[in-house]
């Protein structure tokens, strides 16, 4: 057991960020000393109060009254927003964990790059979609490097859509498509989002496409069952639940992610990954400054 815990805030007091909050209350390592939003009123700042969390209704003015209060920041608010954020936690020297798609920061997919992450100030968790099919699609080129083209298609429950991600679709798709081509080095790629209002709601399923020709089949299967493994340990749910399958030139892999039920329902697999992918690097940055204070 860890006897001391690396205090954490959080901007943001809608879905994103109150999962963040009960999978932080859960964690070894981290402690949150800060909920802050800009509505006193918020469900996530009651529920915060009766969990003994303290709590802001100044959002980043939180942080800036009183920059002691934590060492990591999550910024779950939206990707204009961040642009703002981002200035100010860089001047108090946070190290913050984007969760919006504003590219500001560094893109991270942990199972791929959250050693290179903790050097940095500012690291952006991509997209729930990103998360989710980015270290497939990195799979796939690695054994077949002539792949020519990767499209992506997210379909999660309309219920899980909230406002943020409502607002910032365009900015979704832009920021999945770019994480596919810079993780996997695909010439060509396309990512679309469908939220579907089916009853009851369906969960989380990303189908990624792959062109190429003659592929080895049995070296992707394996690559691809080996980075299902290493994500499970970070995020429960997700599995790879058809694929790959080659027909036709192109390959298929299907992706479903059942989240973990902590706030959020458990078909809400699209917010989960992307709030436990936070979680990991927060935590793989709170073991680094433990192990420096040793």
């Amino acid at each position: 057991m860890i006897s001391q815990k690396i205090k954490v805030g959080i901007i943001g007091t809608g879905n994103i960020g109150t999962d963040l909050l009960y999978k932080i209350q859960r964690s070894e390592l981290l402690e949150c000393s800060l909920f802050a939003g800009r509505d006193a009123e918020s469900q996530g700042i009651k529920r915060a109060e009766k969990m003994g969390v303290h709590t802001s209704h100044q959002s980043i003015d939180a942080i800036k009254n009183e920059p002691t209060i934590c060492d990591i920041v999550f910024d779950a608010t939206s990707a204009k927003a961040h642009i703002q954020n981002a200035k100010i936690l860089k001047e108090l020297g946070k190290f913050t964990i984007d969760l919006t798609p504003s590219r500001i920061g560094k893109m991270c997919i942990p199972v791929i790059n959250v050693s290179e992450a903790l050097d940095l100030d500012n690291v952006n968790m991509v997209t729930c979609g990103g998360q989710a099919s980015v270290p497939i699609a990195k799979a796939i080129m690695d054994c077949n490097p002539e792949t020519e083209y990767i499209e992506v298609v997210a379909s999660i429950s309309s219920k899980s859509a909230g406002p943020g991600t409502r607002l910032n679709i365009d900015e979704y798709t832009q920021t999945t498509k770019d994480a596919i081509k810079v993780f996997s080095g695909v010439p060509s790629a396309k990512a679309i989002i469908i939220l579907n209002p089916a009853e009851p709601p369906i969960l989380m399923n990303n189908t990624i496409y792959a062109k190429m020709k003659e592929p080895n089949l049995e070296k992707i299967k394996a690559r691809v069952l080996e980075i299902e493994a290493e994500i499970k340990q970070y995020v429960p749910g997700y599995k790879i639940a058809l694929g790959p399958i080659y027909e036709n030139g192109r390959l298929v892999v299907m992706i479903e992610v059942t989240g973990r039920g902590d706030y959020l329902p458990s078909y809400s697999g699209n917010l989960d990954i992307i709030t436990c992918a936070a979680v990991k690097v927060a935590e793989e940055y709170a073991k680094k400054i433990l192990k420096n204070h040793e």
